[in-house]
């Protein structure tokens, strides 16, 4: 297990928590976090110190897994009520709750299998990241997450977004042509590729158009597409992230699958 923390800026996750507590080992907790470092020291620290009541004088807990990528809380909580309340949750109305079932912690673990595989969730550019490689299941046999769903594993740091000097650099320059309608580009309206070397700007519903080409019939926001200067392929949750500044722009990725360029990236 890698003990050394990944940083992830603008930080959202959804956690499951696993009560050690002999008297009540097995019990889950599933809640929202933007700090989970912080967070699994207040539940075993208690209601008093910030923890949740139903966590309080049950512990020790190890919080075991997490999902983040979220891109703010909002997504994240809607997330969190429905992994909390699966038979409530409109979403998982088509839910086959007879294939569902065994211990709590597996109930919850196969819930989340369904909900990464559902709309909107499975559009989203999230990570499913087990901070407790002693717990981890592997994923029942076609119900993985969607290949953009990246499986991580070891501990995470929650990072403040910074701004990268490129992204000051667009936001300081004039407003420029669209490369898809040749129209003028607000400031606020710039789309940039991943690739530094790529001089795409483009209409935030240009590239989306462009890239909405790849998807079904109905589809308001796309998951993925090819830049239409350079080809790279790009998930639009990191085209997003790049536009809010908090995404390292590439030096030079060639045309390849967004896994495959995206992993050449520290």
């Amino acid at each position: 297990m890698c003990d050394k923390a990944e940083v992830v800026e603008n930080f959202y996750g959804v956690y499951i928590l696993y009560c050690i507590n002999p008297k009540f080992r097995g019990r889950t907790y599933i809640g929202f976090t933007t700090d989970p470092n912080r967070r699994i020291k207040q539940h075993n620290k208690g209601q008093k110190a910030g923890g949740a009541f139903r966590t309080s004088n049950k512990g020790p807990w190890e919080m075991v897994l997490i999902v983040h990528g979220f891109p703010n809380d909002i997504s994240a909580l809607r997330f969190e009520w429905a992994w909390q309340h699966p038979d409530r949750s409109r979403r998982l109305q088509n839910l086959d709750r007879k294939g569902i079932n065994g211990q709590q912690y597996n109930f919850r673990l196969q819930v989340l299998a369904h909900m990464l595989r559902a709309k909107p969730w499975s559009r989203l550019p999230l990570t499913v990241r087990w901070l407790k490689q002693e717990y981890m299941k592997e994923f029942p046999a076609g119900m993985e997450p969607p290949v953009h769903m990246p499986i991580a594993y070891g501990p995470v740091k929650p990072s403040k977004v910074k701004n990268s000097e490129e992204t000051i650099d667009v936001l300081q320059q004039d407003d420029a042509m669209c490369l898809i309608c040749k129209g003028l580009v607000k400031q606020s309206d710039i789309m940039r590729c991943l690739s530094s070397s790529c001089p795409l700007i483009a209409h935030i519903r240009c590239l989306a158009s462009h890239m909405l080409q790849r998807e079904l019939p109905g589809t308001i926001l796309p998951l993925e597409g090819s830049c239409p200067s350079c080809g790279i392929t790009m998930l639009w949750g990191d085209l997003v992230r790049l536009k809010r500044g908090c995404y390292q722009l590439t030096e030079d990725v060639k045309d390849e699958h967004w896994a495959e360029a995206l992993s050449q990236i520290t």
